[in-house]
């Protein structure tokens, strides 16, 4: 009988065993590293123009970075801002996950206007310190000028 209880027991367990290995879910595959390189990267850039001619008064510069791995840093004149961006061929830039923080600011119109212009942009153009953006319908967005 006792033999019989212990089968019995090692007959659940591997049954167990079988179930628990056939339940479990392969592991996810690495996340790819990325690293973006270029003008655009490494660099801040201040806001100079939204659309062609028009300067925003915002409470403190709006500005962005993109990092090396894809992160974006900055602000857009009234709350801290972060993301990630891509760069692909032929000039194109996506930025995506973007947030901000959310202080009141006077001015929290023109500063989501900011954030919308880096929402848009689908492409850029470099012209010596000066980076524009374009969007889908290649209208200019607005403008960004090289920190010192």
């Amino acid at each position: 009988m006792k033999t019989t209880l212990v089968a019995r027991l090692g007959l659940v367990m591997a049954a167990a065993a079988l179930l628990a290995a056939c339940g479990s879910r392969p592991e996810a595959p690495p996340e790819r590293e990325v690293s973006l390189s270029g003008p655009v990267v490494e660099q801040r850039w201040n806001l100079l123009l939204v659309g062609t001619d028009e300067r925003l008064s915002l409470p403190e510069p709006a500005w962005f970075r993109i990092a090396a791995d894809g992160s974006v840093t900055g602000s857009d004149g009234c709350n801290q801002l972060m993301g990630r961006a891509n760069l692909g061929e032929n000039q194109r830039i996506e930025f995506s996950q973007l947030a901000t923080t959310r202080r009141a600011c006077p001015q929290g119109e023109d500063a989501a206007r900011v954030k919308g212009m880096l929402e848009t942009a689908y492409r850029y153009l470099i012209d010596h310190d000066r980076l524009v953006f374009f969007g889908p319908d290649q209208r200019v967005l607005g403008g960004w000028r090289k920190a010192n």
